[in-house]
């Protein structure tokens, strides 16, 4: 992999946590990649949507513990629930876009995937009221394969990226990407924010959030965070989703075990590790925290 230009570290403040990017997926849980299979996109329409109130939830959350995040959010949502993206925008946090329709960058043309990325960012900047300058591509859906997507980021006016993940895993994964934010065409080009890793016993180990953080005890997600904030002198970047908070989703049929393990996996308690991560670290939005910092 050729050497791309990395951020600078942060030099540390005197008596000042480091921030860390707070970023969640605006997503509902019918949209997951890996419910495709069990779940045709044409029923979308008709299923029961959950994200509302989820999100309501979330912006509760983040209001009592002084947190501003980055929200993630399909151009699907959006058209759909447009009041719920502007009590995003109300509540102070960054609007960034995750596509239109959920659809895996890698399974895309690039003329489809510009389409996607354009038409997605003109929607949420129209309803939201602020230039959206961040996407996430579904699944973490960008590697070795379709690096040309972004150019074609940076072509649409996006201005950062977070969709390259630097693990080894069985639906994405770029696992030797940097693990920390850089520039993939030079420092005027599209900056590259990858989800946190920790580097451990030769292999880079997932850090920032998603099944792993419900998975993963509590205490240990946390001791990896505050290592790259400690050794590395790195923001972390923690994601999730808005059906994770969210024990009493309905429940496709059919679910292989795997799927139905990773998706549903200590769902109950998502919400209380949120409460105990919003205290135990700071928090800001991925803009402030890594634009503008070269």
């Amino acid at each position: 992999m050729k050497p791309y230009e990395p951020v600078a570290r942060l030099a540390p403040v005197p008596g000042q946590r480091i921030k860390n990017a707070m970023t969640c997926d605006v997503e509902d849980y019918f949209q997951v990649s890996a419910f495709a299979p069990y779940i045709d996109r044409a029923s979308w329409p008709a299923r029961e949507c959950r994200v509302e109130a989820n999100i309501e939830r979330i912006l509760a959350l983040y209001e009592r513990h002084g947190v501003k995040a980055t929200f993630f959010t399909l151009g699907w949502i959006a058209e759909r629930y447009p009041q719920m993206v502007k009590q995003i925008v109300a509540a102070g946090h960054e609007l960034a876009s995750h596509g239109y329709g959920h659809l895996r960058a890698s399974d895309q043309t690039q003329a489809e995937f510009s389409n996607d990325i354009r038409s997605a960012k003109a929607l949420l900047e129209d309803i939201g009221g602020q230039a959206v300058l961040g996407y996430r591509a579904p699944s973490f859906s960008i590697g070795h394969a379709n690096l040309w997507a972004l150019e074609a980021l940076h072509d649409a006016g996006y201005r950062y990226s977070s969709s390259i993940y630097p693990i080894a895993h069985d639906h994405y994964g770029m696992p030797d990407a940097p693990r920390f934010a850089f520039y993939p065409h030079g420092p005027d080009g599209l900056l590259e924010v990858p989800v946190t890793t920790v580097n451990m016993f030769g292999r880079n180990l997932p850090a920032g959030g998603g099944g792993y953080f419900r998975l993963l005890p509590y205490a240990l997600s946390r001791w990896m965070m505050q290592k790259v904030n400690r050794e590395d002198g790195q923001p972390a970047l923690f994601y999730f989703h808005p059906w994770e908070l969210d024990p009493g989703q309905p429940r496709p049929e059919g679910l292989d075990a795997k799927s139905r393990f990773r998706h549903y996996v200590n769902i109950e308690r998502m919400e209380g590790r949120l409460e105990r991560l919003a205290r135990d670290f700071a928090w800001d939005r991925m803009d402030r925290i890594f634009l503008d910092k070269k």
